[in-house]
Parts: C-alpha cells; structure tokens; sequence
C-alpha cells in the first residue's frame, strides 16, 4: 500500500483540480438552492486527501532514494517533449508544505469568506492555485514547470481580482498580472535556450550539464539572467517587487498562500536552475545584488506602511531576497531551510492579521489598539508567527540563520551586515505593528472585537503548533547542498560572534520598537525632513511613479507610434491599392463591346506592351546584334 502511495504521488495535485470541476456547478451558478458552502466542502475534502496522501508518501519516499516518472508528451522526429516528475525528500516535503498549508487556509476561508456570495468561485480558484503549486513541486521538467508557472500568473490574476466589482482591485489585478508576465516571457526565452544547449534537459541534469557545457561567457551571462527573471517576478523582488504590494487587494486567505508557498514556488524554481547560474559570474552576482537591495529595500519600505497587510507582505520580499542571496552565493541547503522557514511563521502572521480584520472591519493600524485581552488567540497567533520570523532563540528562523552563519560557510562580511540589518528591521516593524494594534487604549474601531469563530481559529492554533515545531523538523536534504569552503579569517569571526549579534540585532530591533512612540494618524510628524523620508518609504520609493514616466511612457509612445503609421501608412498603402483597383475596373468595364476584333486588338496592344516593359532593359544589345548582322 505505502508503495503505491508512493509511485501514485504525481496524482497529488490532481486533487486540487478535481475539487476545483466539483466546484463549477455553484460557481456557474447551475445549483443555487443549496447555496456556495457545499462546493466548498467538496473543494476541502479533496484538499485533505491531498494533504494526507502527501503526507504518507513523504514518509515513505523518506527512506528511499530519489527516482523520476517520465511522460511522453509530444515526439516527433528528433522532437521529444517529456514531462518529468521527481520524487524524492525534497519535492515531496515541499508538496506536503504547500498541501497542508493550502488546506488550512481553505479551512479558514470558511469563517473569512462566509457571507461572500462567490464563495464557490473563490474555492474554485483554490483548487487550481493549489494544482499549479503542488505541480511545481514535483516538476523535474522545464516545459513543465515553466506551464504551471503560467497557470499560476492566470491563478494570482483571478484570486486578486476576485472583488471585481471593486476598481481598485481591478487595477490591482491587472498590475500584478502585467508585472509577473514580464519576468515570465522573459524566464521562457530563457528556457527555449537551455533546451536547445542540452536536449531533454531536466532540473536533475542540470548539474552534470554545467559541469560539462562549453558556453561563450556572454552566451553564459544572457541564459543566467533570462532564468533569474522569472523567479525575481514570482519571488517580488526589485525590480519587479510592486506587484506583491499591489495584490493585497485580494481576499486574505489568498493573502494567505500568495505570501508563503506562492512566492516559494519560484524560489524553489530558481534553486534548481542554480547550476545554471554557476556558469557565469555575472548571473551569480546579479542574484546577489537582486537580493540585497530587495532585501535591505523592502525591510526599509515596511516600516513606514499603515495598512497591517502591507506592512507584513514587504517583509516577504526581504526575506526571499536573502534566498536569492544563497542562491547566488551557492548555499541552496540554506536557501531550502529560508523558504521552509518562512512559509511557515508568514503564513501563521497573516492569518492573525485576517482575524483582525475581520472583527475590526478595518486594515489601518493607526486606528487600532487594546486588541489583545479581546482576542486571545489571535494575539498568540501573531507573537509566534513573529517570532518564528526573527531570529529569536530558540524558533526556526534563528537555527536557519545561525547554521548560515556558523564559519562552516564561506560568508562574507557585507552579507553579515545585510542579515542583521534585515532581522533588526524585521524585528522593528513587528514589534511597531504589534503595539499599535495589541496594545494602548482601544480605539472607536477596536472597542467591540470578539474573538473569532473555529473555522478561522483551528487553522491559526495548528500554525502555530507547527511554527513552534518548525526548529524539531528533521530537515535533511539529500543533493543539493551547499560545498563546504575552508574556514577564513571572517569565518572565525563569524564562528566567536554570529550568534550573539543575531540574538542582540533582534534584541535592538524589539527595544527600539518599543520605545518609539506609536503614532495615530492626527499625531503625523511635522518635521519636513522626517516627512519627505517617511513618504520616500510609504511609496515605495516612488517606483510606481519611476516607472510611469519611463516604462509605461516609453510603451504608451511607441504604441501611439505605430497605431500612427497603421492608420495612415499601412492603411494609406491598402486604401490606395483598393482605390486604384476600383477605377481600374469601372475604366476597363467600358472595354466589353462583344466585337470580336476589338478583343484581338486588346490583346496584342497588351503583349506589345507587356513585351516592350521586358525588353526594355536589351534594347541597346537587340540593335547591336542587328546592326552586326547587317554590317
């Protein structure tokens, strides 16, 4: 039985997707008497088989090594398109991840969405979130993994605007699709060039591949760049970080998955195409640079946000950036342990975020406060997921990063630099959000707050359970880890101080968090330069803007461009064509007189000229040759 759990794994997010067709008679609205609520509970029970069929198969592939499941897709000629699917530790604790985080955040759907009138569409779309991501999971092909990427885009697309009634979530909808199909078009220029250097590529060749690949260093750099695209897109990172923020507009139990396993997806894609980026320098240094700035950026950018979403989903990019730090820097093992780490504790954040908004009808922390003796649950809810996110002894967050940092890795300096500054600022707007809306006097949205109903508890408790697990998890990758470099002078210094530094940044972050007066929206700072920095950080350093004035502007003035030259050059060459073959027939239209002889005659004045136009270009030789002749 367990080995047929095992080889039956690929069917894994097949469940989401039959729970999604199970949905479509209530969202068609086919069957309305009975109301949305038994699609949804069609929708959840296929998710709990999927969770609990992952389940098992993870602790059975545990004990076994690694194999692949191949599927002919298209073959024709020297063309084989091959769908391959990976089982191994790896792909199978990321399915049971993404599985069983999915079906908590379908469980507190029910509570969160339970007025909504599009429920069944909104589980729908969940079961088709969860397919393309459990998809990823187990991909070992890149036309596969690329498609459900694609799916995906469509998926966070529909989820965001899910509210559609709503203009602002319309806009947010379309920005965060356009956004990510910039990476994605980009990532499949990419793709198409891998396969075409290595035939039947898949993600588990990849490293036999690089080693022996003799590419030109430019040919290196471009294929690195075009694959890091895709992730940086999915992932929310600079500069293509805005969309994150933009789909905030969704449902949170959308929220939910967009912050923790949606965003791990393409994380998990660009570790397997790390071998790729050790091909060039460059690829391995644009990940690096992607990485810090997005992280020290979004760290910054979250400190000055109102809105409780927002403030927490900036942390995510932050937080993947140091992800794509790993990567760059060859670290995958601790690139695995960041994303496992942070799915958790952020999914755990956002659903306690959830449960305020719900009771509070309200998403602006200056206008909260004195939460905390009202809503229990929800108060423990966000302190562990808080602390599961900082390096705080002894939660999961702090062993990921002590182990990077522990001199058994050659780390540099400024990366030390980096992961502190990120904990402490991370540990700054926590602490901020959590006083302004735990703390201090209630507030006239906050007086009334009961505590919310199991569909939405149940699932914070077990996160909470598991963020609190999380340090005890047996992770063990079998491939992909990281090579161990000799131990230097840095590494030395890194051994003697990485832990009480990371113990005291979070320390500082918390203290400073506390001390700074928590500010309601009459109490604003008058202060010029202070204001001109706060609105610098609450608008995303004016990105939207920067980009308004360069890429849009450049886009809508090419577009202006050619729909000029359409209209009046292609069409004015059509138009005159068209005209031309109109007067032509009215003028030869006058020819038809039934006279035999005028017929003949036509036809020879047409071959006259029609000759002369050929010969027109021999004449000087015929009269050459015949004067020769006759001479």
């Amino acid at each position: 039985m367990n080995d047929f759990l095992e080889q039956s794994s690929w069917f894994i997010p097949c469940y989401g997707l039959v729970g999604a067709l199970l949905t479509l008679p209530w969202s068609l609205g086919i069957v309305s008497r009975t109301g949305p609520r038994p699609a949804a509970y069609l929708n959840l029970f296929m998710s709990a088989i999927a969770f609990i069929h992952s389940s098992v198969a993870f602790a059975v592939i545990w004990q076994h090594s690694s194999h692949q499941l191949i599927f002919h897709w298209l073959k024709v000629a020297d063309l084989d398109l091959s769908l391959s699917i990976e089982l191994s530790p790896v792909s199978l604790g990321a399915l049971e991840l993404i599985m069983g985080i999915s079906l908590l955040a379908q469980i507190y759907a029910l509570g969160y969405l339970e007025k909504d009138w599009a429920l069944a569409r909104f589980f729908g779309l969940m079961g088709v979130f969860e397919a393309a991501l459990g998809g990823i999971a187990l991909s070992d092909s890149l036309l596969l993994s690329y498609g459900l990427l694609e799916i995906l885009t469509l998926s966070t697309y529909l989820l965001v605007g899910f509210w559609y009634a709503q203009p602002l979530v319309v806009t947010a909808a379309r920005d965060a699709f356009l956004t990510k199909r910039v990476g994605d078009i980009i990532l499949f220029m990419g793709l198409v060039a891998l396969s075409s250097y290595g035939e039947g590529l898949t993600f588990s060749q990849l490293g036999y591949w690089a080693n022996t690949a003799h590419l030109a260093p430019l040919t290196a750099a471009l294929l690195g760049l075009s694959l890091i695209a895709g992730p940086t897109g999915k992932c929310a990172q600079f500069p293509l970080n805005l969309w994150l923020d933009e789909a905030m507009e969704g449902p949170n139990p959308a929220g939910i998955m967009r912050n923790s396993v949606v965003v791990s997806a393409g994380a998990y894609v660009l570790i397997k195409l790390q071998p790729v980026f050790t091909l060039s320098p460059i690829s391995s240094d644009a990940l690096i640079i992607l990485g810090s700035v997005t992280a020290i950026g979004a760290s910054l950018i979250a400190l000055a946000q109102i809105d409780i979403k927002r403030a927490l989903c900036h942390s995510t990019s932050a937080y993947l950036g140091l992800v794509f730090i790993a990567v760059g820097l060859g670290h995958v093992d601790i690139a695995f342990l960041l994303v496992f780490t942070h799915a958790i504790a952020k999914a755990l954040l956002f659903m306690s975020a959830g449960a305020i908004i719900m009771t509070t009808s309200n998403q602006n922390i200056t206008e909260m406060g004195g939460i905390w003796s009202r809503m229990p649950a929800t108060t423990l809810s966000f302190v562990v997921g808080s602390a599961g996110l900082i390096a705080l002894l002894p939660m999961g967050m702090f062993w990921t990063l002590q182990r990077w940092l522990d001199g058994s890795l050659n780390v540099p300096g400024w990366l030390f630099g980096i992961i502190l500054f990120v904990n402490f600022l991370c540990a700054l707007n926590l602490t901020r959000v959590f006083r302004a809306v735990f703390l201090g006097q209630p507030q006239q949205k906050t007086r009334r707050t009961p505590e919310i109903l199991w569909p939405m508890a149940v699932p914070m408790v077990a996160l909470t359970v598991a963020t609190l697990l999380a340090p005890l998890a047996p992770i063990r990758w079998s491939f992909w880890l990281s090579s161990v470099a000799p131990l230097t002078n840095n590494d030395s210094f890194l051994m003697e101080w990485a832990t009480p530094l990371l113990i005291l940044s979070g320390f500082l972050g918390y203290l400073i968090g506390t001390l700074i007066p928590v500010r309601r929206p009459w109490t604003r700072t008058i202060q010029r330069y202070l204001r001109i920095f706060q609105d610098l950080l609450a608008y995303d350093f004016y990105l939207d803007r920067i980009y308004a004035v360069t890429v849009v502007a450049a886009v809508a003035n090419i577009s202006r461009l050619i729909g000029w030259l359409d209209r009046y050059v292609v069409d004015g060459i059509v138009n005159l064509v068209s005209l031309a073959t109109i007067f032509s027939g009215s003028a030869l239209k006058y020819n038809v007189s039934g006279q035999s002889q005028f017929y003949v005659l036509t036809i020879l004045i047409g071959v006259s000229l029609l000759m002369w136009f050929v010969l027109s270009g021999q004449w000087s030789i015929i009269i050459e040759y015949w004067s020769s002749l006759i001479s």
